[in-house]
């Protein structure tokens, strides 16, 4: 059987048949695969009828015989299990040099683990993050990938070809680093786009429970933030959800059961900044919001007995939908500010090298928090490489001036309003704290010391000397291990 195949693919779901349905439109000879092998012909039958290019391989011998050498495969399966037991099916058929890619949401930490393995066997192994959903998939989605360094110069060309592009023609996939570092990038892409839907949410509640909008009016006030600085997929797509009715003339979004579903992604990202002392606060309260929202019949039987302030806002209502989006926009700041911050410590941790204003450039385009905006994140990488926070760039400490007076408005009227908002709220204290030269976290580690003897430093001598002071005269002037962050 002579080798065909530019690159082969296991998983027929619709990633997987988008995917190569986008790769073969760009020149490419895909193998299609899938445990369930009923599919394979279903896929060719169905949505690559007529594709001579798209081959079907009815087992992994037949996928490997019918790919060029080094055989590339993409793995589009559930991460988890799946993906180790796809790795064994298919160690026996490969041989040095051949690459296995696995294209799912797979934890970073496996993504470490898997390559080592696969690279103890003379084998390649990348783990990229691939976001924009179906549609991304099938046009142009933005690509994550890292793993070994080896592989990239064997898929550059293809990933390139299908990822979806900036406006001015830059492709949105580019290699993030050794080891997990897409996964771990892409992880955090996601638990951005927790933080990204959780806001345009509560922003949405200001509106409708505290202004008293109706959605074809919010629908105009997306419809026109889409047009500025919060140019996004995400706000695009709220703007067409709140105009949208189904047959009987009703809006849908108005039916739909206020109980929000995750997959993990959001909470992994949270996990991940607990482990490196990060303080990711606003993505935390977007994947806590989730868990309440899933509280349904407990908050519904809570409304019955908890009583709150029920007003409306008597002020200038077209003002104060203008500091709605500017708390809205300086809030996504502080989100991705911290997003970034926890990228920059799990790189030197992990020796990635990432290339921050890289990363902005691959979310341009393609993925779900794809904007205008990141465009600017780029440029604040671009100008400063060693930029510690987002936050001391000079065009986002401007914008946060000029949005902080309506951020401090709208948490205020919100919490006078009973409305909730966690994540504007916590992403304006998070700005508060981090703006603050002295914290009262002196006081903390006095408790500390005193219940513990776990010992602080002080103002008045060198950084690195510990104290332990006898607070009570009783309690011994033995001190505790140190515990530091």
């Amino acid at each position: 059987m002579e080798p065909k195949g530019d690159i082969g693919l296991i998983g027929l779901a619709v990633m997987g048949q988008n995917l190569i349905l986008n790769m073969n439109d760009k020149g490419y000879t895909v193998v299609a695969f899938n445990r369930t092998v009923s599919k394979v012909d279903e896929f060719l039958n169905g949505p690559a009828a007529g594709r001579e290019t798209i081959l079907g391989a009815h087992s992994i011998e037949e996928l490997t015989a019918l790919l060029k050498r080094p055989r590339k495969i993409m793995l589009m399966v559930k991460a988890g299990q799946a993906v180790d037991d796809f790795i064994e099916l298919l160690l026996p058929h490969l041989e040095a040099g051949d690459l296995i890619i696995d294209g799912g949401n797979s934890h970073f930490p496996d993504t470490i683990r898997r390559a080592k393995y696969l690279e103890s066997k003379g084998l390649l192994y990348i783990g990229t993050g691939v976001s924009g959903g179906e549609e991304g998939a099938r046009n142009g989605p933005a690509m994550m990938p890292g793993g070994s360094p080896a592989a990239w110069p064997l898929v550059k060309e293809i990933f390139q070809a299908i990822c979806a592009k900036t406006p001015a023609g830059e492709p949105c996939c580019d290699w993030i680093g050794e080891g997990g570092a897409g996964h771990f990038v892409k992880m955090v892409h996601n638990g951005i786009e927790y933080g990204d839907m959780q806001l345009i949410c509560e922003a949405y509640q200001l509106m409708k429970q505290g202004v008293g909008l109706s959605n074809e009016e919010m629908h105009e006030v997306f419809t026109e933030w889409n047009k500025g600085e919060l140019d996004s997929y995400l706000v695009e797509i709220t703007r067409d959800i709140l105009g949208f009715k189904d047959e009987e003339g009703q809006y849908v979004v108005d039916y739909i059961l206020d109980k929000a579903g995750q997959k993990g992604t959001g909470k992994w990202t949270v996990v991940a900044s607990l482990d490196a002392g990060m303080p990711l606060t606003l993505i935390c309260e977007a994947v806590y919001s989730r868990c309440i929202s899933a509280l349904k019949d407990a908050r519904v039987e809570a409304s019955k007995i908890l009583k709150g302030p029920k007003k409306k806002y008597r002020g200038d209502k077209k003002a104060f939908i203008e500091d709605i989006r500017k708390a809205l926009l300086a809030s996504k700041i502080v989100s991705y500010a911290q997003g970034f911050m926890l990228m920059r410590q799990a790189s030197d941790e992990y020796n990635w090298g990432l290339n921050y204003g890289g990363v902005a450039l691959v979310w341009r385009g393609g993925c779900i928090i794809r904007s205008a905006f990141l465009g600017k994140i780029k440029e604040a990488f671009d100008k400063n490489p060693q930029l510690n926070n987002l936050l001391l760039d000079d065009y986002f400490k401007g914008v946060i001036a000029n949005c902080q007076a309506s951020w401090r408005k709208v948490v205020m009227k919100a919490v006078d309003m009973g409305v909730p908002v966690p994540a504007f709220a916590t992403a304006l204290s998070f700005f508060d704290g981090y703006r603050s030269a002295r914290l009262p976290a002196n006081l903390l580690q006095a408790q500390r010391d005193y219940f513990g003897a776990h010992t602080y430093e002080r103002t008045d001598r060198p950084r690195g000397q510990w104290y332990h002071t006898n607070w009570t005269g009783t309690g011994g002037d033995v001190s505790a291990s140190t515990y530091t962050v």
